[in-house]
């Protein structure tokens, strides 16, 4: 989230804030461009009901990155690019303080915009950023940045590293909060369980507020959810969705051999879809669910087989 202590953004944090709760939000994470000088005015926001989780949006000359759960007060240097191969150093400052890294926008088509470093380091990447598709040509590509992701998971995964996905709204004006927002698996809310979780990948991407997504993969008497590991033993693996808000959509299951199988959506929103797969096809499997004209309505982080 973005106020106007940000290059584009027109709200105050009380602003974002109210509309926070109006949506129905629980936490939101205030990443001013390259200042924290709206940190305590940040921190006076929250309460029992809203969490607010401080950090920076790192416009750097190459690329945007996101820094989550800084202290008060810490600023991450931006005066670099890809060239300067200072990026490492700048990644473990922030695991110093506790804090997750994430990749922004990776294919936003603008000078400085598209990111140009390496993923290796950087704690999730967003691949959602604002509405899925739009005639505003600043627009980050989330189609491509998607897609990048997902043909990664199987080589991270071989190597024991895989990076989660995230969805933010980038909110800089009105009407944009939670479009889309990331839903996390936390058990309870405070910065470092909600942190904990999206590092983990214990979470799911949603359009709005009116979608709804439950995915679990079981073997057994095993069952595993998003972002966890199932230990398979060889048997059947049955992944199973259940889905709500997204009528005549289509629900999609992706494995490292890309798109495995469809299943259409009835024109109530609501359904549930099963589908078999094996750890020997694959080390992961994820959903998607999209709209009937193809836009995304919410996808997941995978479940891991072994």
């Amino acid at each position: 989230m973005h106020s106007l202590a940000s290059s584009g953004g027109e709200l105050t944090p009380e602003q974002v804030v109210a509309d926070a709760r109006a949506a129905g939000l629980h936490f939101l994470a205030a990443t001013e461009h390259n200042t924290a000088a709206t940190h305590d005015t940040w921190s006076r926001q929250a309460d029992g009901d809203l969490l607010v989780i401080l950090g920076q949006e790192v416009v750097t000359r190459t690329g945007h990155w996101l820094a989550l759960g800084l202290p008060p007060g810490h600023v991450v240097d931006w005066r670099y690019g890809v060239r300067d191969d200072v990026i490492e150093r700048q990644l473990a400052e922030v695991h110093r303080a506790g804090g997750l890294c994430v990749a922004a926008h990776p294919h936003a088509p603008y000078p400085s915009g598209t990111f140009m470093y390496p993923y290796q380091g950087f704690d999730a990447v967003e691949v959602w950023n604002g509405p899925w598709s739009s005639d505003v040509p600043w627009q980050a590509d989330n189609e491509a940045a998607l897609a990048e992701w997902g043909r990664s998971l199987a080589a991270d995964l071989h190597q024991g590293r895989w990076r989660p996905a995230t969805g933010n709204s980038d909110t800089h004006l009105k009407g944009q909060l939670g479009v889309p927002h990331t839903v996390v698996l936390a058990e309870e809310l405070s910065a470092d369980e909600i942190l904990a979780a999206i590092r983990a990948g214990r979470s799911w991407i949603a359009g709005s507020t009116a979608v709804e997504l439950s995915f679990t993969v079981s073997a057994g008497d095993r069952s595993a959810g998003i972002g966890e590991r199932l230990a398979t033993g060889g048997e059947p693996v049955v992944a199973r969705v259940d889905v709500r808000g997204v009528p005549s959509g289509t629900v999609s299951f992706h494995t490292e051999q890309g798109t495995a199988h469809r299943a259409p959506l009835t024109s109530s929103g609501a359904a549930v879809v099963e589908w078999r797969v094996s750890a020997a096809d694959s080390a992961f499997v994820r959903v998607e669910v999209r709209h009937p004209g193809g836009h995304m309505a919410a996808l997941s982080n995978p479940v891991v087989l072994a």
